[in-house]
């Protein structure tokens, strides 16, 4: 991917706290293991024939015939086989606009083409730009069948809308260039790693970036009110000759050893490890004892072109298939407790999931606290990184 697919500012979160209890659904989760996107077996197959949808809503979404979403590129938490199986399963058409724009531009597209058939029905935004849509008034809400089963914490109470699947800060690292692969954050100042250290994009601009710096802060004395020692950290990686300032959100730079070690959303290192294996290459994921998450969410457009097409898209999002499409792609699924709970992650695909140790510290940040590490990145992070 060119770039982040979500480039947002923290620090543009609406006036209120989005997460209060924020680990509520980390402890439970399993860590996400070796389960290729294509390994499908006629157990898990089964699972995504489920469900049940309304008729009416069905009937006027293919009258309608058509959905737009925007920024959702097909190799981010398996948004290509989601799409295709939306289209299949109703025949209906869907247009990606911008598939590797950010949430800010999403936003922006439903104000300038509101009115038009281009205009955006669904977003998948950060946290950030949710807020900023529901207080901007933009949204229409929605609650699907299932939203009793999404955690309140990770969701509007009137439905404008909800967490659909988080990740948290991991290291991917390209055997081939990476002979003893970092497992934890003070690993990455070894001597070994000179010129390897790449993130996904700038912090101050990258939602995963701005996660790996977060994260590296929790690993280093500070907290979630604190960002400081992650800045300082990572101007330690480059006081040792370690710091790559290539991005690391291509796979090619990822091949080519360009970016031999990257840190960014274990759904994306997962998913980059698979591509690289049909390239013939081995990479190794780890997911550090001190990790920092983040959810993204799904909306409706209140200007939605297709509303009818946009609820069924949710529907199908938040069902237990729908749900078990972002799990085969890595994302973590909002609903994991409540398909777990229930028995309905499939066997053969629970069982290629490591122990969940590694998702047990999971941290997540109040609105407050993303608006202050902002505030300190934004000072802080050029001066002592020798950037602009």
């Amino acid at each position: 991917m060119p770039i982040d697919k979500h480039p947002d500012e923290p620090g543009r979160i609406s006036r209120r706290e989005l997460f209060k209890r924020g680990a509520m659904t980390g402890a439970g989760l399993m860590g996400l293991g070796a389960i290729g996107l294509n390994d499908v077996d006629s157990a898990f197959a089964a699972f995504l024939e489920a469900g049940n949808y309304p008729a009416k809503l069905v009937a006027a979404a293919e009258k309608e015939g058509h959905l737009n979403i925007i920024a959702c590129p097909r190799d981010w938490a398996n948004y290509g086989e989601i799409i295709d199986t939306y289209q299949s399963k109703w025949k209906m058409s869907i247009t990606d606009a911008i598939p590797l724009g950010s949430s800010a531009q999403e936003l922006q597209a439903v104000q300038n083409y509101k009115g038009q058939s281009r205009a955006p029905d669904t977003l998948d935004v950060s946290p950030a730009i949710a807020l900023e849509a529901a207080q901007d008034k933009v949204l229409m809400p929605y609650k699907v069948a299932t939203w009793s089963t999404i955690p309140a914490d990770a969701k509007n109470s009137s439905g404008l809308w909800y967490a659909d699947y988080y990740g948290v800060t991991s290291f991917l690292s390209v055997n081939q260039f990476v002979k003893n692969p970092p497992k934890e954050w003070a690993d990455l100042t070894k001597p070994e790693y000179k010129g390897q250290v790449a993130l996904g994009g700038d912090p101050r601009t990258s939602g995963e970036a701005f996660g790996a710096v977060f994260g590296a802060a929790l690993a280093h004395g500070g907290s979630l009110n604190n960002i400081g020692p992650g800045i300082d950290f990572f101007a330690k990686i480059k006081a040792a000759g370690n710091w790559n300032p290539t991005l690391g959100n291509e796979i090619a730079n990822d091949a080519k050893g360009a970016t031999p070690i990257v840190i960014r959303w274990d759904y994306l290192t997962l998913a980059d490890r698979d591509s690289l294996a049909k390239q013939g290459m081995k990479a190794t994921v780890n997911v550090p004892s001190t990790v920092f998450a983040e959810y993204y969410c799904q909306a409706i457009s209140k200007y939605a072109p297709h509303p009818n097409a946009a609820k069924l898209w949710q529907e199908f999002i938040y069902s237990d298939q729908g749900q078990l499409l972002y799990l085969k792609g890595y994302a973590h699924p909002i609903r994991y407790s409540d398909l777990a709970k229930r028995n309905k992650v499939p066997a053969s695909l629970a069982k290629k999931l490591p122990a969940s140790k590694h998702y047990n510290n999971i941290k997540f940040p109040t609105y407050a606290q993303l608006v202050k590490a902002q505030a300190v990145l934004t000072k802080e992070w050029g001066p002592k990184m020798g950037v602009s």
